[in-house]
């Protein structure tokens, strides 16, 4: 009799637990860390809706497009129709916010996977707590190429890096002079100075001087400044014929405003993305943010080469009344990278999560992003991440390089301030 008292409560006890495990499935929570308030909050606002889209796709489907992955809706089928469940957290653009956030998300909230952090001296303090807690983090668009080589095992990154990105401005120069005969030999460098714009100074004082440019001002200013205008006399008293800036969103506008004030037209302003790619960046300056090229990962001129970018434009277009830009199509497609990798593992284990991010090959033709595919190198670098340069035009991003990608030519030099209609 007691025997089976004894059976009979541990069957009890397998039931409960198989209730509450079949109930936990239901939900797959991912932390994502983004700045929402503070001077990024316009790149954060954007970022949090592309999550948002990508998470209604996975959970509800998206109808005629199949090529797209979870487009049948319905949850992650691996997991018996999980569905994707995102918790926010704001890092107002401060790493130490970035990684107590990081921290609560895994401690509090249980998530099993961390997405995130846009800025990257953020992503770098928020990253080094999931590797800690031994948690996935996957990195849809930071750039600074020292967070690939901490040789962390928990870090995933899917947009190129800082090292590529650079090296395509001096081949755009390159292939300027051999196809185009516009010659580029006296270089500026305008930089915030956090992890990304210090970064992106020391590889274009490097690149400069081995392949033979003159770099005749550099010039790292305090992130988030109110005024610009002693660097920008310092610049403008340097006679760059091109300008290579690195800067977040209100950086941007506020430099663009003070070129024009102070008469400072440089042949062009060759930007590292960012700020130079928010919608509020054309927005804001209107007909003064013509003529700058940006480095680019994401154009809607490339839709004619894969119409996937269209039809899921169209979707981001119709809830939210903006366009994706470089910043929210990587964002989207970061999600449904870690949503792809959690659906093969078919578990919300963090060791098989990550285990199966190790194994990510997703091709191209799957993916909004001009490139080759998806695949992760022993560091955490997608290693089919690649870059385009794009140039505004009426307000409009085309591109413009590499030229067998160009929907457009190359409007060079930038019309002087005072010759602008």
């Amino acid at each position: 009799m007691f025997g089976k008292t004894i059976k009979r409560v541990v069957q009890v006890g397998v039931a409960l637990s198989f209730s509450v495990s079949a109930y936990a499935q239901q939900e797959v929570k991912i932390g994502v860390i983004y700045p929402l308030t503070g001077a990024a909050a316009s790149s954060g606002a954007e970022m949090k809706n592309a999550l948002e889209l990508a998470a209604d796709i996975i959970n509800n489907g998206a109808k005629g497009i199949p090529d797209l992955p979870f487009s049948a809706g319905g949850g992650l089928p691996n997991l018996k129709g999980a569905k994707i469940k995102l918790i926010f957290a704001d890092h107002q653009g401060n790493p130490q916010v970035g990684a107590t956030e990081a921290e609560r998300l895994i401690t509090q909230e249980k998530v099993i996977a961390l997405v995130g952090a846009y800025q990257s001296n953020v992503t770098a303090t928020a990253s080094q707590v999931a590797e800690r807690n031994k948690v996935p983090f996957l990195n849809p668009e930071s750039s600074s190429a020292t967070l690939t080589q901490r040789n962390f095992k928990w870090f995933f990154r899917t947009t190129a890096h800082d090292d590529l990105f650079v090296q395509n401005f001096f081949d755009f120069f390159k292939d300027m002079e051999a196809k185009k005969g516009i010659q580029v030999k006296q270089l500026g460098a305008f930089n915030e100075n956090t992890l990304w714009g210090n970064e992106t100074t020391k590889l274009e004082t490097k690149l400069a001087q081995e392949k033979g440019y003159n770099l005749v001002k550099t010039i790292t200013y305090p992130a988030k400044s109110t005024q610009l205008t002693s660097e920008v006399q310092a610049l403008k008293a340097g006679g760059p014929q091109v300008v290579m800036q690195s800067s977040y969103l209100g950086d941007a506008i506020l430099a663009m405003k003070t070129y024009k004030e102070l008469g400072f037209s440089p042949d062009m302003i060759l930007a590292n993305n960012a700020g130079f790619t928010d919608t509020e960046f054309i927005r804001t300056l209107g007909k003064d943010a013509d003529y700058v090229i940006t480095r680019e990962v994401w154009s809607l001129d490339l839709a004619k080469k894969n119409p996937l970018i269209k039809q899921v434009n169209d979707l981001f277009n119709s809830r939210y009344k903006a366009n994706f830009t470089g910043n929210s199509s990587r964002t989207f497609t970061g999600l449904m990278t870690l949503a792809d990798a959690i659906n093969r593992a078919g578990s919300t284990d963090t060791e098989a999560v990550r285990k199966a991010l190790t194994e990510t090959n997703i091709p191209g033709s799957k993916l909004i992003m001009p490139w080759k595919g998806i695949k992760f190198d022993a560091t955490g670098q997608n290693v089919y991440g690649s870059g385009i340069l794009v140039q505004i035009i009426d307000g409009k991003y085309n591109t413009v390089w590499p030229f067998d990608l160009a929907t457009r030519d190359v409007t060079w030099p930038m019309p002087k301030w005072d010759q602008r209609k």
